[in-house]
């Protein structure tokens, strides 16, 4: 009989691995935007996400992790796959009018929309203290943001439509937490939901573009190199190796090194695309992500308060 291996805390490797991954995962945002003028946003995540879609169901297939697709995990398959479709549409539409620097803030608000799901459905997963004060953390950090005004150059007046359209794409993706939590797709493989989660966002945002008419295509080096980037290493590279950790380290220890992913964000959306980031808006980002890690990592905490309890002579 095959048994389970218990998963390890987070070491030396994964820490590095996972540096990795939140350097493509912040790289994303400045991607998608940079190439916008050649491809819409839209578009570009719709494609990206049926060419890796394809990948995904082969390795479905090879691990021979079908079964999963049947026994009624289709309705929930189906919520998650359109949950993350409006979650890439608001932020593709999204960084139409704000900096990926701010979307790469409000887009990882998710942990706390989750959170406060799980506060609500679940009688195990209720708020400590600590975890309420990162929630206003989070949402004060959201706040000084906006009144501090948001957006530089031309777009400054509309950057506001933008970041709450990010904050939009942070609570579908709470959303889809949400749904796998609830539903029979929290017994299935990972590498099963992100194939209904690709195929989603193909689907949908492919039949946007096509009714929006944003199918205009510019064959450019940079469209080119941006679009390699997102197949190969977004929706591939980083999901196999996000798989293959999820089989060996704990998911809560791996979930509070993701907040480094908005800091990566922030700096290529500065360091790419020439953004500025206002004073108001980096008191706001450094109130957001303390919030978030306040949330996601009070477990961690709570288990290095009690080791170094039991081990106080």
């Amino acid at each position: 009989m095959n048994t389970i291996a218990p998963r390890k805390p987070v070491d030396g490797k994964a820490a590095l691995l996972m540096l990795g991954l939140c350097a493509i995962w912040g790289m994303q945002q400045t991607a998608i935007k940079a190439a916008a003028a050649d491809m819409a946003p839209v578009l570009q995540i719709s494609l990206r996400s049926g060419i890796a879609a394809l990948f995904i169901a082969a390795l479905v297939f090879i691990r021979s992790e079908g079964h999963a697709l049947r026994g009624g995990t289709w309705k929930p398959g189906a919520a998650i796959g359109a949950l993350f479709a409006l979650e890439y549409l608001f932020m593709g539409e999204g960084l139409r009018f704000t900096n990926a620097s701010h979307m790469g803030i409000f887009l990882y608000t998710a942990p706390i929309f989750t959170a406060l799901g799980l506060h609500f459905g679940l009688a195990e997963e209720r708020l400590s203290p600590l975890q309420w004060l990162g929630i206003v953390t989070a949402f004060g950090g959201v706040a000084v943001s906006f009144l501090g005004g948001a957006g530089s150059g031309p777009a400054r007046g509309t950057a506001w439509i933008g970041d709450l359209m990010g904050i939009g794409a942070g609570a579908a993706w709470g959303a889809t937490t949400l749904t796998l939590r609830f539903s029979r797709l929290s017994q299935a493989p990972s590498s099963v939901t992100t194939l209904y989660q690709l195929l989603g966002a193909f689907v949908l945002l492919g039949l946007l573009a096509l009714a929006t008419g944003q199918t205009g295509v510019t064959m450019t080096p940079l469209l080119g190199l941006s679009m390699t980037f997102q197949i190969v290493f977004v929706s591939l590279i980083s999901l196999l190796v996000w798989f293959g950790m999820l089989r060996v380290y704990l998911a809560s220890r791996l979930g509070v090194l993701s907040f480094m992913t908005p800091l990566f964000g922030v700096v290529f959306g500065v360091v790419l695309l020439d953004e500025r980031l206002e004073p108001a808006f980096i008191g706001g980002a450094i109130m957001v992500i303390a919030g978030i890690l306040l949330v996601s990592g009070h477990e961690m905490f709570r288990a290095r308060q009690a080791r170094r309890i039991a081990s106080a002579p």
